[in-house]
């Protein structure tokens, strides 16, 4: 296959992400011995003091190269403090996915885990069936979120376990068995699978029979990872599950969000919303909700709405309305003058190159990135609002000779940051370094979008985060079946 081949030039970069990820955090418990685990998953999880009896548990599901420490920005443990739940977070491996994906559409053809009972979801129903003894939580309130790749699970999740799920919010994610093999996720992606209703409706049928839980669907209006259209279809899919049709019973609009709810009699089975120029990431920000409990961050990004309390909200486990702070850098009064910080990282200052190439740049900054700009001769060649920040320039179209690529970051509050980098393209019979060049000496080269699956976008957001810009994802990891 060739993602065999080109899986091995990511590797070495994608380990310098996870490993700088695995920063310990003492909120987050090991636990271990909750069971068989045949998708060979890591638990931890995190615990209120006062924690009483009956109380519900969070399923919390990172995106791929992040950990479960990573999600603890969302803001979970805040809420679980406040209205005393326990936070489940699995966490995937390595050895099952090479940059930590939740298999969400199986593993080179093996879709075990897209069936009840067997591999990650087993592993999950495991860790859930463990914090229920040991914390007494009410069984009847389990409820499940997830970023990307957890996202896509979530629905996985939802499938096959609706006897044990009371509610999901998929964040960014995908329809259930919209893909089952590596090829096929190349096109659920981008540019989405398109099927009826009754198909998609079916296919979760066929998984367990329901009732199915409620859903709620997030995802950026803006997002090239995930585009948008499988926010539609999972509407689809979910209203079908639910008997119901997938025209919105009800429409308002929160600053520049867009919020639909779907209903099965009086019961709101979906609960839609699409974020105005967002990308690939989680919303935050002040929202009239309520207070946020998250903050921005890498794939955490400021849209003035807050998907964690809106999703607790939904779950019925936090009450509407309140004021307080809210996360997001929504507030303070602090001006940010921070300039972002900007680096080429294919090709390289004085390379030679030739063909189409993917000239891909690094962003970052100490509150959120907004976008990143690239011209090249002083004419506009894109923008994007989200990472990987990468742009598709056709050198030999350019001309023989010296060419000058100019970056431009802008960051939420407008400070802007620029760079140029000088590339050559030989005469008629030279050489060149076709496909980005040489970079730094540890980054791919220019195909760096081959591989499939649910790459984290920095998503404006945070510290880092354009350290993240090519953790593009390998949606299906080997692993030995347990």
């Amino acid at each position: 296959m060739q993602i065999a081949r080109t899986l091995p030039r990511f590797l070495a970069l994608l380990a310098a992400v996870v490993l700088s990820s695995r920063t310990a955090n003492a909120a987050l418990t090991a636990v271990t011995g909750f069971g068989s685990n045949p998708g060979g998953l890591a638990m931890y999880e995190y615990v209120p003091s006062g924690l009483t009896a009956g109380r519900p548990i969070v399923v919390v599901m990172h995106g791929c190269t992040q950990t479960a420490a990573n999600m603890e920005v969302a803001g979970w443990n805040a809420l679980a403090d406040q209205y005393k739940f326990t936070v489940v977070y699995p966490e995937q491996s390595t050895s099952n996915n090479p940059v930590r994906c939740f298999n969400w559409a199986g593993e080179y053809g093996d879709t075990a885990n897209l069936v009840r009972g067997q591999g990650e979801n087993q592993s999950i129903i495991q860790m859930v069936d463990k914090a229920i003894a040991t914390h007494a939580a009410d069984s009847t309130k389990v409820f499940v979120v997830g970023f990307s790749a957890g996202a896509a699970f979530a629905s996985v999740l939802a499938a096959t376990w609706p006897d044990r799920i009371a509610a999901v919010s998929i964040m960014s994610g995908l329809p259930y068995k919209c893909a089952t093999s590596v090829n096929e996720a190349y096109s659920c992606q981008s540019p989405g699978v398109s099927k009826t209703p009754a198909l998609w409706g079916d296919l979760v049928r066929g998984a367990h029979a329901g009732p199915y839980p409620r859903v709620q669907i997030w995802h950026g209006a803006s997002d090239s990872t995930v585009v948008p259209a499988n926010q539609t279809e999972l509407v689809e899919q979910w209203t079908n599950a639910h008997g119901a049709d997938a025209t919105a019973d009800s429409t308002e609009m929160i600053g520049t969000t867009t919020h639909k709810t779907y209903t099965s009699g009086t019961t709101v089975v979906v609960d839609a919303y699409t974020v105005g120029g967002m990308g690939h990431a989680i919303a935050v920000g002040t929202d009239p909700a309520g207070a946020c409990p998250s903050t921005v961050g890498a794939y955490f990004t400021n849209r003035s709405i807050c998907a964690t309390l809106r999703a607790a909200q939904f779950f019925g486990i936090a009450t509407g309305g309140g004021g307080g702070g809210g996360g997001g850098g929504g507030g303070g009064g602090t001006v940010d003058t921070t300039k972002p910080t900007l680096a080429f990282q294919s090709p390289a200052h004085g390379d030679e190159v030739s063909g189409a190439l993917t000239v891909v740049v690094a962003a970052s900054d100490d509150v959120a990135v907004d976008h990143v700009t690239l011209t090249v001769d002083g004419a506009d060649a894109g923008s994007h609002v989200d990472a990987p920040y990468q742009f598709t320039w056709d050198a030999t179209a350019a001309g023989p000779g010296d060419h000058t690529l100019t970056a431009e970051a802008t960051d939420a509050s407008g400070n802007t940051q620029t760079t140029s980098i000088t590339v050559t393209v030989p005469g008629a019979g030279g050489g060149g370094g076709s496909g980005g060049g040489s970079g730094n000496g540890n980054q791919p080269g220019g195909d760096a979008d081959e591989l499939p699956g649910c790459s984290l976008d920095a998503g404006g957001g945070g510290t880092g985060a354009g350290m993240l810009a090519l953790g593009l994802v390998a949606v299906l990891g080997r692993r030995r079946r347990r």
